[in-house]
């Protein structure tokens, strides 16, 4: 089974460090949309796992969050193509939770929901050092696109010891297509 994590804010769609709050503000990347649908079409599942803390902070609603994602479902649907499931945390920095990445529990979760009981295979596609963290954290291969907070990911270069690198997520599945050793 060929499966992919994405992050979504700055992988999927633009970032900010004020938060993506509205169905408006939800901008995809250039070629991301096309991209995912390059995935589905080439027979992987695709998820995307994301701290949502906006949620939490007051900034908006799950409503207005499940309304970003019906954006990108019916973008993706003039691809002919879908995602297979959402995870999100809605919790803040100071909650502990079990699912605030760079804690790994929306990887578990994705792996559960497919019968997977070790998640060595899945590929993991982030901007930030979290969503790597969480992706060796249960030893998914995690990749690091520039796009998003990715440069100043780079810039810190904390972590990154082995980790690929992709201009944007596009790039990353051009590669992956292509028959590279990702």
């Amino acid at each position: 089974m060929k499966i992919i994590i994405l992050d979504r804010d700055g992988v999927i769609n633009q970032d900010s460090d004020n938060f993506i709050k509205t169905v408006d503000e939800f901008i995809p990347l250039p070629g991301s949309v096309e991209a995912i649908a390059k995935l589905k079409h080439a027979g992987y599942k695709v998820f995307i796992a994301t701290n949502q803390s906006g949620i939490h902070r007051g900034f908006y609603t799950e409503a207005t969050l499940n309304a970003m994602h019906e954006k990108l479902a019916n973008l993706l649907k003039e691809h002919n193509a879908e995602i297979d499931g959402i995870e999100f945390c809605p919790h803040g920095p100071d909650d502990n939770c079990d699912c605030r990445k760079p804690k790994a529990g929306m990887y578990l979760n994705i792996a559960k929901q497919v019968g997977l009981t070790n998640c060595s295979d899945i590929l993991v596609v982030g901007d930030s050092l979290r969503d790597l963290q969480a992706a060796q954290t249960v030893h998914a291969k995690p990749h690091l696109v520039r796009t998003g907070k990715g440069e100043r990911t780079i810039k810190k270069g904390e972590g990154l010891d082995g980790i690929p690198v992709y201009n944007d997520l596009s790039d990353f599945v051009s590669e992956l297509l292509e028959g590279s050793n990702i």
